[in-house]
């Protein structure tokens, strides 16, 4: 993308009610106005509040979104020039029940409080195969503990991969640490099962992947 669209889209991310671009400074003195009071200020109800981490360009949380009306849905990515997508189609369509958030995943304990959200998605993360890279695997201990912070008691998380690695990783880990393992699927397309949001909504890089009949995987877990 060259610079120039790219500044496009950030000057459109601008305009748009549904984009949200907290400055470090507000997250890390932890004076964001919409921490705790996200149904409240920006979604105007009491819907169950449900996160997509890196959410690239936002298909997922505007294709769940469109599917569960009566659900608040925010995609987190810190590459607006990507989500812009996602806010533009949701702008268009005059979706109510989908934002998007730029900042880093690193930070979501500064933009949600403690038991604010319902559900996370996590779709098609960067595995981050090397070792020395483990740290910033969106499923290592670390992040689970953040996850779990700002989940409510009875909070779902849902892991969507095209990565065999990421995928047994997780699991692996997951029952090392002794959360729960509501359901697991190597290959969501040719073994029954997986609730119908995961086989029904595709990104565009997901078919490209099913084109190289690259297995989607997917794992749904409470952590504990």
């Amino acid at each position: 993308m060259g610079s120039k669209n790219k500044q496009k889209r950030f000057r459109e991310n601008e305009t748009f009610d549904n984009v949200f671009q907290p400055t470090r400074s507000q997250l890390v003195d932890q004076v964001y106005e919409h921490k705790g009071n996200w149904n409240k200020n920006v979604f105007k109800n009491n819907n169950p509040l449900v996160l997509e981490l890196g959410c690239g360009k936002g298909e997922y949380s505007v294709a769940l979104a469109e599917k569960y009306p009566d659900k608040n849905f925010i995609g987190i990515d810190i590459k607006g020039a990507r989500f812009w997508r996602g806010a533009k189609t949701a702008t268009e369509k005059n979706m109510p029940n989908v934002a998007f958030i730029r900042t880093q995943i690193e930070l979501v304990e500064s933009v949600f409080a403690e038991n604010e959200v319902d559900e996370i998605w996590i779709t098609f993360p960067d595995p981050q195969i090397k070792y020395k890279r483990t740290k910033h695997r969106m499923t290592n201990s670390q992040f689970l503990k953040r996850y779990k912070t700002i989940l409510k008691p009875d909070g779902i998380m849902n892991l969507k991969t095209d990565s065999e690695f990421m995928h047994g990783y997780t699991l692996g880990l997951l029952h090392g640490e002794g959360h729960e393992v509501l359901h697991s699927n190597n290959d969501v397309y040719r073994q029954d099962g997986s609730p119908e949001e995961v086989t029904s909504i595709q990104t565009h890089y997901e078919s490209i992947y099913l084109e190289q009949n690259k297995p989607i995987t997917y794992i749904r877990f409470k952590i504990n």
